[in-house]
């Protein structure tokens, strides 16, 4: 099972980075969500979760008697969802934004001088 989820978080940064190096900026959000979501399979691989008691350590005990459920990877996995839904939504407005002042959502047809005025 650990050698199949490696091998899908591998497949996933794969997909993600050629996502992200494509000339749409539709594809680059889409592959920055595809890397938030191989990041946080990678952190549960890595953490060896599994399923069992909370990690309490009972009265007269000096250490937490296993199996026990480590709280720090799902921490820190329900941070990233809510860090990576700020981005996507940010992202989502920024190519709205470049889109509505450009008419193109394409990398290569950006220009600094041409197309970008201020606005406001």
């Amino acid at each position: 099972m650990d050698i199949l989820l490696a091998v899908i978080v591998g497949l996933l940064y794969g997909t993600a980075i050629y996502m992200i190096l494509q000339k749409g900026l539709v594809k680059v959000i889409i592959g920055i969500l595809i890397l938030g979501h191989a990041s946080n399979l990678f952190i549960f691989v890595i953490a060896r979760l599994t399923r069992g008691a909370p990690a309490l350590v009972p009265e007269g005990l000096e250490f937490v008697p296993e199996p026990y459920a480590d709280p720090l990877p799902q921490a820190l996995i329900l941070t990233a969802i809510v860090i990576g839904f700020g981005i996507q939504a940010f992202a989502i407005v920024l190519l709205e934004r470049v889109y509505k002042l450009t008419g193109t959502s394409e990398v290569d047809q950006l220009t600094t001088t041409d197309t970008i005025e201020a606005t406001d």
